[in-house]
């Protein structure tokens, strides 16, 4: 049985990994690449956000009655990225560097606090109120999709 902290601290990292392919292609100016893996890097993030809104969010709050508590501040950070993704995007399609490199740097500072809070707060309390129900949530990203 996987835990909801260990499945998801495992996307992260795949995420992650997918960013800085990106960013590191976009730095040397191979935009080919650089679109490719950020493209690829956009879609990981979409369903990553998508597992979360449509799956675990509800239902955490459905069973605890928390809906402005720290599903709502993880929604409104989606948000927050998902505009500088779109910034990015802009930025890889105009093969502007700078501009790339420096929404990539604050994208990824976000990310980096999204996810301590996340996997240190948030998935443990979700861990706590489904205990082995975990698996059955888990098995709802299907549902939505996959990256």
């Amino acid at each position: 049985m996987a835990s909801i902290e260990e499945f998801m601290a495992q996307h992260h990292k795949a995420c992650d990994a997918r960013f800085a392919e990106a960013e590191a292609a976009a730095g040397g100016g191979d935009w080919t690449v650089a679109g490719r893996l950020f493209k690829a890097f956009e879609k990981e993030m979409a369903h990553h956000f998508e597992m979360e809104e449509a799956v675990l969010f509800p239902a955490f709050e459905e069973r605890t009655g928390m809906d402005g508590g720290p599903t709502y501040m993880m929604r409104e950070e989606h948000e927050q990225m998902r505009q500088i993704l779109a910034a990015m995007t802009a930025a890889a399609e105009a093969q502007d560097a700078d501009e790339y490199l420096g929404q990539a740097e604050t994208l990824n500072i976000l990310m980096q606090q999204h996810n301590l809070k996340e996997e240190q707060v948030l998935y443990r309390m979700m861990d706590q109120q489904f205990g082995g129900e975990a698996d059955m949530l888990l098995a709802r990203f299907d549902e939505v999709g996959a990256a």
